[in-house]
C-alpha cells in the first residue's frame, strides 16, 4: 500500500534524482580523504580529477599550487604524488621501508598478472628479486665475461655503423646492440642486427611501450572493466605484449629440450635448476608462468632505458659539437684508437662520466617513475598516508629541482664536475629511482652506457644528416623518448 502511495507521489523524474542522489551521497562517504590527507585539485562526484593530465609537466604545476605532497582522485583511486629531491629522499631513503610495495596496475596487471619482479610484493617479490640479485651478481662480477660481452657487441655495433652509407636513423641498431647484452643474459645468445624475428620482438615492445603512455591506456587504468570491451591502443598494447610472450615461451621450451643442469648457461637455465630446488615452497613462485613474465621484466628493462639514453647522448652531442670534441680529446688522450674502452678507464674520464649523468638528468627519460604504495600508515610532509595508499615519486622533479642543480633546464655536464674537474657524485641523481624498488639493473646500466657511449665516440664523429632540424622535445609514452632523428656518422 505504501509504495503505490509513494509511486503516486514520485514521477519517474524524481525516482532518478533520488538515485542520483543516493549514488553522490554512497560516492562522498566511499571516497571521504582521512584527516590530513595530501590536499590536491577539486574532485569531481564519481569520476574524480579524470580529466588532470597524468604527464610530469602536469604534475610540476600542481605541485606549485598545492605543495611538494598532494593528491589526485582518478575514479575511486587515490594517489599521492611525492615532489622535490627533499620531499622524495625522505620518502625512499629516509623512511626507506614506508613505500616499498607496488601498487595494482590494470594495465600491466593484466599483462603480468602480479609476477614479474618489479610488480609483485611480499613473500615472492622478496625471493625473485634475491635470486635475480644473485644470478646477475654472479654472471656478472663473479665470472667478468659481461664485460668481454658488451665490449664484443659494442664492435658489433660500430662495425655495423661503419657499413652504413649516407645518413640514417640509428634506433633499431642501438635497440639491438643493448638488447643483445640482456637477452645474452637471459638467453645465453645474442641475435643478428637483420633477424626478422628479433627484430619484430623490438618493435613490439617499442611500440607497447608508446601505448603505455596514451590516453587509452589511463583510462584503463581508471576502468578496467569497461575498457576491457572497448577498442582503443590498450588493446594493441596488450597484443603486442602476447606476441613478444610467445617468443618467449618458445625460448623457454627450446632450453628445456636441451637442459643440462649440471652446466648452467644463462638466467633461464639457472632458474629452472632453481625451480626444482624450490619445489617445496610454492609461495616463492618459482614456476614457468613466473619465469615469462619476469624474462619480458628482464627484456624491456634491460633493453629499453639505456637503448634510449645513448640516442639522447648521440642527439646532444650533436646539438652540442663543443661537448663532443672535449669527450672525443678525452678519449684520444687516455685510451687512444690502437684498443678498446675498459671499465678500467671510467676513474680516468671524468669528462664522458659527466655528459652521460647528464644526459640521464637532462633526458628525464623515467619522469614519474615506477608508482609505489605505502607499506603502513605513513607521515610525510606533515601529511597522513594510509597503508596501501598508491603513491608515485615525481623523478622529473628531483632532476630538474632548482634549489639542486645550478642551471637545471640547461645540458650541462658541469653538474658533475668539482672545480678540479673530476666527476663528483650528486645524491639528486635519480634516474633509477631509490630505496626498496631502485632498479636491479643499475650497474649493469652503467657499464653498458660507459662501453657503448666510448665505443661510439672512440671510431666516429655524430653530425646531423643534411637539413635536419634536430629537436630536443621528446616523445612522451611510458618513457620520455627523442623524436626521430637523421645521423651521419664520420669515421675518425
Amino acid at each position: 500500500m505504501i509504495f503505490y502511495d509513494l509511486q503516486e507521489f514520485f514521477d519517474i523524474k524524481s525516482w532518478l534524482l533520488c538515485l542520483f542522489f543516493c549514488l553522490l551521497l554512497i560516492d562522498i562517504i566511499k571516497n571521504k580523504n582521512p584527516t590530513n590527507f595530501p590536499p590536491g585539485p577539486w574532485r569531481p562526484p564519481f569520476i574524480g580529477n579524470v580529466f588532470t593530465g597524468m604527464d610530469h609537466k602536469t604534475i610540476d604545476e600542481l605541485s606549485k599550487k598545492y605543495g611538494d605532497v598532494f593528491s589526485v582522485r582518478w575514479g575511486s583511486d587515490k594517489t599521492v604524488f611525492i615532489c622535490g629531491f627533499k620531499m622524495v629522499k625522505e620518502a625512499l631513503v629516509t623512511q626507506l621501508d614506508s613505500f616499498a610495495d607496488r601498487p595494482v596496475i590494470p594495465l600491466f596487471d593484466k599483462v603480468y598478472k602480479g609476477l614479474s619482479v618489479s610488480l609483485s610484493n611480499g613473500y615472492i617479490w622478496k625471493k625473485q628479486r634475491r635470486f635475480l640479485t644473485s644470478y646477475l651478481h654472479y654472471f656478472g662480477e663473479a665470472k667478468k665475461n659481461l664485460e668481454m660481452s658488451i665490449q664484443q657487441e659494442c664492435l658489433c655495433l660500430c662495425d655495423t655503423f661503419r657499413e652504413i652509407k649516407g645518413p640514417f636513423n640509428p634506433q633499431f641498431y642501438v635497440y639491438s646492440a643493448v638488447s643483445n647484452i640482456i637477452c645474452a643474459v637471459i638467453f645465453g645468445h645474442r641475435f643478428d642486427y637483420h633477424d626478422e624475428r628479433f627484430l619484430n620482438i623490438l618493435r613490439l615492445d617499442i611500440e607497447a611501450i608508446v601505448l603505455a603512455g596514451s590516453s587509452h591506456a589511463q583510462l584503463y587504468n581508471i576502468f578496467p572493466r569497461l575498457f576491457d570491451y572497448i577498442p582503443g591502443q590498450h588493446q594493441q598494447m596488450f597484443s603486442d605484449y602476447n606476441q613478444i610472450i610467445d617468443f618467449l615461451k618458445d625460448e623457454i621450451k627450446m632450453h628445456k629440450e636441451n637442459w643440462d643442469p649440471s652446466d648452467p648457461q644463462d638466467y633461464i637455465d639457472a632458474y629452472l635448476a632453481e625451480m626444482e630446488k624450490r619445489n617445496s615452497d610454492p609461495q616463492a613462485g618459482f614456476r614457468l608462468d613466473t619465469l615469462v613474465f619476469i624474462l619480458m621484466d628482464m627484456l624491456e628493462a634491460g633493453t629499453e632505458t639505456v637503448a634510449t639514453t645513448i640516442r639522447w647522448t648521440v642527439l646532444y652531442l650533436m646539438k652540442y659539437p663543443e661537448i663532443q670534441k672535449k669527450v672525443q680529446a678525452e678519449i684520444d688522450r687516455v685510451i687512444g684508437q690502437s684498443r678498446q674502452p675498459s671499465l678500467d678507464d671510467r676513474p680516468n674520464m671524468p669528462y664522458i662520466d659527466a655528459v652521460i649523468h647528464e644526459t640521464q638528468r637532462f633526458a628525464n627519460i623515467l619522469p614519474l617513475g615506477f608508482p609505489k604504495s605505502a607499506t603502513k600508515d605513513t607521515i610525510l610532509g606533515g601529511y597522513f598516508i594510509p597503508k596501501g595508499t598508491s603513491v608515485t615519486t615525481n623523478l622529473s622533479s628531483v632532476l630538474y629541482d632548482k634549489n639542486v642543480w645550478e642551471t637545471p633546464d640547461t645540458f650541462n655536464p658541469g653538474h658533475f664536475l668539482d672545480e678540479h674537474g673530476q666527476f663528483r657524485k650528486r645524491d639528486a641523481f635519480m634516474p633509477f629511482s631509490a630505496g626498496r624498488r631502485v632498479c636491479l639493473g643499475e650497474q649493469l646500466a652503467r657499464m653498458e652506457l660507459f662501453l657503448f657511449i666510448t665505443s661510439l665516440l672512440q671510431h666516429f664523429t655524430f653530425s646531423p644528416a643534411p637539413g635536419e632540424e634536430l629537436s630536443l622535445e621528446g616523445q612522451l609514452g611510458f618513457t620520455n623518448t627523442p623524436s626521430p632523428y637523421g645521423v651521419c656518422v664520420t669515421p675518425r
